[in-house]
């Protein structure tokens, strides 16, 4: 069974735009990903990988080989949701024989790591950015901290909430967090706001 753990980080001003510049950084990998998805068909994580990720790495040279790979992990995902989920407009049995449709990722959109690019040690978190790494204190409660000690760690998300605060989301278990994409499309097949799908003509 699969359990989540949410934690708000509290930055300061400068540690507040290094975040901001990641999530843009990491949305502009996600775009450039995106118009091979379009051309190809294809979204399987180790395929798309093979299609993108050595021209990325040279097109984005201040992005992490890891996060160009968290990128690749967070295109795939999102297109299983548009492409695959039972209730969306752009499920491929509604598009038929239709082009893709092309998606847009804004700013806001969440990153993704893994333990290579964060990690969490005795309260200690540590977390890449564009600029070296960056170090917070956490408060975990001792049921918190079982679930590091002893859980299979499946994806770690930052995202920005409503109010503007960064949060990290940790998912816990033994389903691939992936496979939990069709559960999260509302039942009026609306996607996240980060994602925008504009329709081929």
């Amino acid at each position: 069974m699969n359990s989540m753990l949410r934690i708000p980080l509290k930055t300061n001003a400068e540690q507040h735009v290094r975040l901001a510049q990641l999530q843009s950084a990491f949305a502009g990998v996600c775009n450039a990903i995106a118009p091979t998805v379009q051309q190809t068909k294809v979204w399987n994580r180790v395929a798309l990988h093979h299609l993108t990720y050595r021209s990325l790495r040279e097109q984005f040279p201040d992005m992490g080989s890891q996060m160009v790979c968290n990128a690749i992990y967070s295109v795939s995902r999102t297109c299983r949701m548009v492409f695959q989920h039972p209730q969306s407009p752009f499920n491929l049995t509604r598009l038929g024989s239709k082009p893709l449709p092309l998606l847009r990722f804004s700013d806001n959109c969440p990153v993704y790591f893994d333990r290579h690019t964060l990690s969490v040690n005795k309260g200690q978190l540590s977390m890449y950015t564009l600029d070296g790494r960056l170090r917070f204190a956490l408060a975990l409660s001792p049921e918190n901290e079982l679930d590091f000690a002893a859980k299979k760690l499946r994806e770690i998300v930052l995202s920005r909430r409503p109010d503007d605060m960064f949060e990290l989301v940790f998912q816990f278990g033994d389903e691939p967090a992936e496979n939990a994409t069709h559960s999260k499309l509302s039942s009026n097949s609306e996607f996240p706001e980060y994602v925008m799908v504009e329709e081929t003509q």
